[in-house]
């Protein structure tokens, strides 16, 4: 090796190191306790879309508790671009300033996504436990889809899942971008000092976000020492008076089922091409803003082989949207062969196109209809369910996974079905 080369070499070294240290630092996810706590493992399909996330956080709780090294944590944005507010005192609009001497548990969150739901029992019981000790949770509600803008969806999602904390809409996404986010469901954790203290992307490691929530409670007053009280999850759904019948309660049984990622093989299927994710495998193709005849596949209602497993296959008139596809025809199906242990649907309808604002759906599994042993949460008796506003719709729910996958079939009766995401568990 001549000098001259080695001299290279050495330059080159030393630039990768600095860009690296520049990356690192700048990063506002990387202000934490002088350690990396997240370990974010995203699975991604094809298209680059986020399918779940599992985080793996590894912390000592003597640095939790030391209150004199704030000045190495990042200052939490204040909320910005805030268009609308729920559960909150209209005269007196919540913001991070008004919150000092609080922990606050900063959430983002949109109301269709499932990874989403599955945190909200957590939350939920959070909120119940350590309210009165001095935690306040805020929903940054920031929107996945057209319709999760609207005010009166937003409000019946939240009266829906039984959420009590403030809850502040984030249309424009100048919190999102505050923060520098890019997750659904993510956490922040912030001091009584105004201080970024935990940073947790995605579901899971519910124990360990609770341990660091009484940590950090237990700044506020050394007195005192707040701990686990081990009640039940999902105790406040149970019991609470909002969720009283069948169907509430179903809804926090099944977002109380243990899921294992490992055997779900199937991704998030988007139906719009947006951001070029979507899963539509019909020949006939995508064309923004046209209507389109489709067909399925000959013989894919009596075998596997003509489809592509992970793929949707379309029938009848659909109208190509950006962030969905609308059926024109007045009757039209969906065909999947999919393999996870439940379905779920992100679903609406155009109330332009479509009088009565509903759409019938009846549910097929493997050329028979749904059986009641494995129809979703959102399915009734007889294998169908309505349509009746925009929101995720758990149509599929077998009590165990398969190795095998199962063709899956929509049967859909109403212009104006419009289909968002398939979603999976």
């Amino acid at each position: 090796m001549n000098k001259d080369y080695f001299v290279i070499v050495i330059v080159i070294l030393s630039m990768i190191s600095i860009v690296g240290y520049v990356h690192t630092t700048s990063s506002f996810s990387n202000y934490v306790f002088g350690e990396i706590l997240n370990k974010a493992v995203l699975n991604q399909d094809d298209g680059g879309s986020i399918q779940k996330s599992k985080t793996i956080s590894e912390i000592s709780e003597d640095k939790i508790m030391d209150n004199d090294t704030t000045s190495q944590f990042k200052r939490a944005p204040e909320f910005q671009k805030i268009e609308g507010s729920i559960n909150t005192n209209d005269s007196a609009p919540i913001s991070l300033v008004s919150l000092k001497g609080k922990v606050v548990l900063v959430n983002f969150w949109t109301y269709s996504c499932i990874n989403v739901l599955r945190t909200l029992p957590h939350l939920i019981d959070w909120d119940t436990k350590y309210s009165d000790s001095g935690l306040v949770i805020v929903g940054i509600h920031t929107p996945e889809f057209e319709f999760e803008k609207n005010t009166d969806n937003v409000k019946s999602a939240v009266h829906k899942y039984g959420i009590k904390y403030p809850v502040l809409q984030d249309n424009a996404y100048g919190t999102w971008n505050a923060y520098e986010n890019n997750y659904w469901p993510r956490m922040y954790l912030i001091d009584a000092q105004g201080y970024v203290r935990y940073d947790k992307i995605g579901e899971s490691d519910y124990g360990h976000t609770e341990k660091v929530i009484q940590s950090l409670l237990n700044e506020l007053d050394t007195n005192k020492d707040i701990k686990n009280t081990d009640n039940d999850i999902f105790s406040y759904y149970t019991n609470s008076n909002i969720i009283q019948n069948t169907y509430k309660n179903n809804v926090s049984s099944f977002l109380a089922q243990p899921i294992d990622f490992s055997k779900i093989k199937t991704p998030e299927l988007y139906f719009g091409n947006q951001s070029s994710r979507s899963a539509i495998g019909n020949p006939e193709g995508l064309h923004l803003g046209q209507a389109i005849n489709y067909f399925l596949p000959s013989s894919s209602l009596t075998s596997n082989s003509s489809i592509k497993p992970n793929t949707i296959y379309l029938e009848g008139q659909w109208k190509n949207n950006p962030d969905n596809v609308e059926l024109q025809s007045n009757t039209g199906r969906i065909l999947l062969s999919y393999s996870a242990k439940s379905v779920n649907m992100v679903v609406g309808v155009n109330s332009s196109d479509n009088s009565q604002n509903q759409s019938q759906v009846t549910i097929y599994e493997d050329n028979s209809l749904i059986s009641d042993k494995s129809k979703g949460i959102d399915v009734k008796n007889n294998s169908k369910f309505t349509i009746d506003e925009p929101r995720l719709y758990n149509i599929v729910n077998h009590q165990s996974y398969s190795s095998d996958n199962r063709t899956l079939l929509v049967d859909i009766k109403g212009k104006g079905f419009q289909a968002y995401v398939f979603t999976f568990g």
